[in-house]
C-alpha cells in the first residue's frame, strides 16, 4: 500500500472522528495513530527501543 493511500485513509478517519465525535474524538484517533505508527515503525525493524531512551553523546548536539 503506498503512503498516499495510508494518509488518505488516516485523513478520512480523522475527519470522520471530527465531524461525528467532536474535537475530543479527533485528538482520541489522532493519538491513537501515533501510538500505531511508532508500534508499526518497531515491527518493521525501523527503531529500536533504546532509540527513546539513550542520552546523547556530545558529538551530537544541536542548537
Amino acid at each position: 500500500m503506498s503512503m498516499a493511500v495510508v494518509g488518505l485513509i488516516a485523513g478520512m478517519a480523522l475527519g470522520f472522528a471530527g465531524y461525528f465525535g467532536g474535537f475530543g474524538a479527533f485528538l482520541l484517533v489522532a493519538a491513537l495513530g501515533a501510538v500505531g505508527f511508532v508500534v508499526g515503525r518497531f515491527l518493521d525493524g525501523d527503531l529500536e527501543p533504546g532509540d527513546f531512551f539513550r542520552s546523547r553523546e556530545r558529538g551530537e548536539r544541536r542548537r
